[in-house]
């Protein structure tokens, strides 16, 4: 085949795996943002029950932000980051190790 051939498979490859990844990254990442609004409506139920004060929901909801910003940060937006996201879940579900864990991802930072 001639060199140029080449290069248009490579090219259509390319694209059906980005294609293919942007699938499979979108629908994990939908699925863990719905994990993560699952904590802030548990929040907004345990304000309503009297569990816990508007300052704990409003920590609660900054803890979503940040976990979500996270998450955002892993799936990426391009085709090339779908790809990458999708080389890591596939890396770690291989390796048997534990994928990750967005709510703990927005845990805030302590001073020292």
């Amino acid at each position: 085949m001639s060199e140029h051939g080449d290069h248009t498979l490579n090219r259509s490859g390319e694209r059906a795996e980005r294609r293919a990844a942007r699938q499979t990254i979108g629908a994990y990442h939908e699925a863990e943002l719905r994990l993560l609004l699952d904590r802030v409506r548990a929040g907004f139920g345990r304000l309503d029950a009297g569990e816990i004060d508007a300052f704990e929901l409003d920590e609660l909801i900054h803890r979503y932000q940040r976990s979500a910003r996270e998450l955002w940060k892993f799936c990426g937006q391009t085709g090339s980051d779908c790809v990458r996201a999708m080389r890591m879940l596939e890396f770690w579900r291989e390796q048997g190790e534990e994928l990750p864990d967005w709510w703990d991802a927005g845990e805030p930072r302590r001073r020292r």
